[in-house]
């Protein structure tokens, strides 16, 4: 039985890739419980697993190299799923010195606490906004990456470069997965589905930035999860790897067009206050997952429709 340490895995895709790994494998989660969103959210991501007989839980920081040494030294590891970030464009923005610590530093803790341990395998969460505002879509993984919008967008294009680096030195076999917009059970408050949600069920007017016609390569989150364990069992099954892959839909959604799902949905009727473009927005993202269908054999399963209706359904519950 393989053991996977899964960075960050109370969050909210962490969560769910942990739920389908416990049914065959060991899963350590390393965790620092931070306070960007209710701590309580995360707490209950993860309640279930506390007693399963496979499942360890470390709260800590992927920072602090002391915790991250006593977990490879306790633990005979066989691939790191790193997911540990501080999330958000707009955030970022605002905190890009931090951002730079946590993403950029954490993530080198861990590729040299793995090389130390002499742990080869790792599969890393970037994100879409490391294409920026890209004129040509969709987006392809032999396109730039150096025109990146924010800091964050930017601290996923570092971590990307280091891992390359260590791969390089080290044999460290790496996948980098750019996933799209992930949404579904669990998902963050303060992401726009999860948020206009909230808002049109209490009445509460949606700050729509923009004119609704920018778009998103909306992905739901089995289809995520799918792609992550592709990806592990890639990376677990080759060496001398270093692939990056698209993990979306290709279906773009406009925002106007999300909204109206969303409220058809809840049978109410969204308040829409327009409002201006904000700073570190992409105007656009928009997946070409033709490498990761033909090298991982990804094939997303859900359409937005069906994973609003999906997460409409768990968000009452």
């Amino acid at each position: 039985m393989k053991t996977y340490l899964v960075t960050g895995g109370a969050g909210f895709i962490g969560s769910n890739l942990i739920e389908q790994l416990l049914k065959s494998s060991k899963v350590i989660v390393l965790d620092n419980f931070n306070s960007h969103y209710d701590p309580m959210i995360k707490e209950n991501n993860i309640k279930t697993f506390l007693n399963h007989k496979n499942f360890k839980l470390y709260r800590g920081d992927i920072r602090d190299r002391v915790i991250l040494n006593e977990i490879f030294r306790d633990n005979q590891i066989d691939c790191v799923i790193h997911l540990a970030a501080l999330a958000g464009v707009r955030n970022s923005i605002n905190n890009p010195m931090l951002y730079q610590d946590v993403n950029c530093n954490g993530t080198l803790n861990i590729l040299e606490i793995m090389h130390l341990h002499d742990v080869k395998k790792i599969v890393f969460a970037s994100s879409s906004s490391v294409y920026g505002n890209l004129k040509e879509v969709p987006f392809r993984e032999d396109m730039s990456t150096d025109f990146c919008i924010s800091p964050y967008a930017a601290t996923k294009k570092s971590s990307e470069i280091m891992i390359y680096t260590y791969s390089k030195l080290y044999n460290i076999n790496s996948v980098i997965l750019r996933l799209f917009t992930a949404y579904g059970p669990r998902q963050r408050p303060d992401l726009a589905i999860s948020k206009f949600t909230s808002f049109i069920l209490e009445d509460k007017p949606i700050y729509m930035y923009g004119n609704g016609d920018t778009y998103r390569d909306y992905t739901y989150i089995d289809d995520i999860v799918s792609g992550i364990i592709k990806s592990i069992e890639y990376v677990s099954n080759n060496n001398d790897i270093y692939e990056i892959f698209n993990i979306g839909s290709s279906n773009p959604i406009k925002l106007k067009y999300m909204i109206d799902v969303i409220s058809d949905e809840l049978k109410k009727e969204a308040k829409i206050v327009q409002m201006g473009m904000q700073q570190g927005d992409v105007d656009r993202t928009y997946a070409d997952i033709t490498k990761a269908k033909n090298i991982l054999n990804y094939e997303p399963q859900t359409s937005f429709e069906d994973g609003i209706k999906k997460f409409i359904k768990y968000y009452k519950r």
